[in-house]
């Protein structure tokens, strides 16, 4: 099967290229950039022995569509590619929503005219809304979003599930992931964010390897055990084994919502002391104010995808950690050169 990932050369995206190209599928990467880098889909390429198709481009391009899909046999699409941080979708909403819901919905277009109906779409747990109670389960509607970010993902699944009523053709699965952490086993490609890393675990990285001095825990008194931010983190290599899986699913018409998840919290302190152990670095941090946006804790119930995907997380924290380590050890200034 010939698949477009969009956002292919970022950090969800590289990993779940290499799943795909392992599993015998061509890909097609279309990539801005922005968040992505030629150098990581360069080591995908070492890592597999297969090429990739790629082109550089914004999804928001329909004229590049249009010729992508004329130029490839695209049979179904996988769609990461959008902007991804919390904070800075609060101080650049409009951004969010041009790049996230405009994004989609013009590669929906695209789609319809090239005759392709098969999409598993990039979302995220921040749709279930903060006054979700925990275990998040799919069977929840999606509440009220703490952020411009959650609430372009809403947007954008409810505009699928209005396709999909319209357009009996469409084959859709909205996939909610909680929080990727990790890297390939082979050490070639890890997350490695552009400026000031938003997420926890490139930061804590970062710091044991000596790229910034300290790491910030925004918020010591939410109503958790230790009173940090309680998250289900997730091995990014899991992740895409689930995207994988969910393609292979997409045979009947309709939105399929899958958690993406290992069904269990970890604080940021624990995080912080857990990698401290199993890597032998020190990270040095100090406690800052709370962030806008930022819930106290959630995690998944995941037994959805277990039965009907057949997938679950496999890795545990530790092997999440240590293969963060072995990436930013042997990348300590990421795709960088020197």
């Amino acid at each position: 099967m010939t698949i477009l990932v969009t956002g292919g050369a970022g950090y969800i995206g590289t990993h779940t290229v290499v799943e795909l190209l392992q599993g015998g599928h061509e890909v097609v990467v279309l990539d801005s950039l922005v968040n992505g880098s030629r150098e990581a889909l360069h080591r995908v390429e070492g890592i597999t022995g297969k090429a990739i198709c790629f082109i550089e481009g914004d999804v928001r391009d329909r004229a590049l569509l249009d010729e992508l899909f004329v130029e490839h046999s695209i049979e179904a699409v996988i769609h990461f590619a959008g902007l991804k941080a919390v904070g800075e979708s609060i101080e650049k909403p409009l951004a969010y929503y041009d790049v996230n819901v405009h994004g989609s919905l013009v590669l929906c277009q695209a789609m319809a005219a090239a005759g392709v109906h098969r999409m598993v779409f990039s979302s995220s747990a921040t749709v279930y809304g903060e006054d979700a109670p925990v275990p998040y389960m799919e069977t929840m509607l999606r509440g009220r979003t703490s952020n411009p970010y959650g609430s372009s993902k809403a947007m954008v699944e409810q505009m699928l599930s209005d396709l999909c009523c319209a357009d009996k053709r469409w084959m859709v699965t909205l996939l909610r992931y909680f929080n990727p952490i990790g890297a390939h086993i082979s050490g070639e490609i890890g997350e490695d964010p552009q400026g000031i890393p938003n997420n926890l675990m490139p930061f804590i990285a970062q710091v044991a390897v000596g790229r910034r001095r300290e790491l910030a825990i925004f918020g010591d008194d939410y109503p958790t055990h230790d009173g940090t931010c309680v998250r289900d983190y997730l091995h990014v290599m899991d992740l895409a084994a689930g995207h994988v899986a969910a393609l292979s699913s997409l045979q009947h018409a309709g939105v399929r919502i899958y958690n993406l998840g290992t069904g269990h919290g970890i604080s940021v302190l624990e995080m912080v002391n857990t990698f401290e152990r199993v890597t032998g670095q020190t990270v040095p941090f100090r406690i800052a104010p709370r962030r806008d946006g930022d819930l106290a804790a959630f995690w998944a119930d995941a037994g959805k995808a277990e039965r009907e995907l057949g997938w679950r997380a496999e890795r545990g924290l530790e092997a999440m950690l240590h293969d963060t380590w072995r990436w930013q050890e042997q990348n300590p200034r990421g795709y960088v050169p020197g």
